[in-house]
């Protein structure tokens, strides 16, 4: 971590003619840093490559300022990652450009342009495949002049503060994860949430995960549930499982493990799934906020 804190990198190697400066700056937050001087409109090279990863190991959240890209140079740099995940709203879908997610609460004739609620509950993205999600790559396009905050909780911390009698309660234990988990109550409060046909619906059947996953990359354990997908811990009675949940919730969102990102034009917010849950915070209904969303496929959780 101490390495990540130098807030430089100057690099002299002709055989890299693409190598650029810039810093990597640490949050005062129990996640995050922000990558400075670094244009993504230009493919870093596979030594600044590295280093971001590193640092997006470290700091679970990387947020790359002021990115002028357009939507193939977001995707592009998302695949060097891994393979991209389509959302299962696909009507939300940039154009010509399916693997890319309109976030976005702007409604033009009389229908929404991209999905307005998203991150309404605390979740992990796409913790209901069977090989969630990676990471998100989120870029934005227009933000309101107030609201519209992102909160990001850090679910290995979750995991390390955990009282005793819950961390008993948990080893072992796997739970039940669903994108209906919360669909209809979602639907009927907003008009985000289109009606899902029968091939939408069998794209999303429940999986079964570990209730405390192993990041693949860097051995540390984290809490993998989530009020928006996660349904029941599988094994226990209805009510225990209930209780159970609500007291690991509980726990993962206390205020000394989140970080609050106040988005600033042109922001790329790249965060690592396995490590974090996170949440909208809300953008008033008359002021306009869209958003670009790239998310990798990740490993079946251990």
């Amino acid at each position: 971590m101490a390495s990540e804190r130098a807030t430089s990198v100057n690099r002299a190697d002709s055989r890299d003619a693409h190598a650029q400066s810039f810093e990597i700056r640490p949050f005062d937050a129990p996640l995050g840093a922000e990558v400075i001087g670094l244009s993504l409109s230009e493919p870093p090279s596979d030594a600044d490559f590295a280093r971001i990863r590193r640092a997006h190991l470290d700091h679970h959240v990387l947020v790359f300022r002021d990115q002028h890209i357009t939507p193939e140079e977001h995707i592009a740099f998302s695949r060097r990652f891994g393979p991209l995940q389509i959302h299962v709203l696909y009507q939300f879908a940039l154009a010509d450009h399916p693997e890319v997610l309109i976030v976005s609460n702007i409604v033009e004739n009389g229908k929404p342009i991209g999905l307005g609620d998203a991150g309404h509950f605390w979740h992990s993205d796409l913790s209901y495949k069977e090989k969630p999600s990676l990471g998100s790559l989120l870029h934005a396009q227009e933000l309101p002049s107030e609201g519209g905050d992102t909160l990001f909780a850090n679910m290995h911390l979750a995991w390390d503060t955990l009282p005793a009698h819950l961390r008993e309660a948990v080893v072992g234990r796997h739970a039940e994860h669903t994108y209906l988990a919360r669909y209809a109550e979602l639907q009927a409060r907003s008009p985000w949430r289109p009606d899902l046909s029968a091939e939408q619906v069998a794209q999303v059947k429940p999986v079964v995960h570990p209730v405390v996953r192993i990041h693949p990359e860097t051995g540390r354990k984290a809490l993998f549930v989530s009020e928006h997908f996660t349904t029941r811990i599988v094994g226990l009675p209805e009510d225990e499982s209930r209780a159970l949940l609500d007291e690991l919730f509980a726990h993962s969102v206390r205020a000394e493990h989140l970080y609050r990102h106040r988005w600033q034009a042109h922001d790329l917010v790249f965060w690592d799934n396995r490590s974090l849950m996170h949440l909208a915070a809300g953008t008033p209904d008359h002021l306009r906020r869209k958003l670009y969303r790239t998310t990798i496929e990740g490993d079946t959780p251990l």
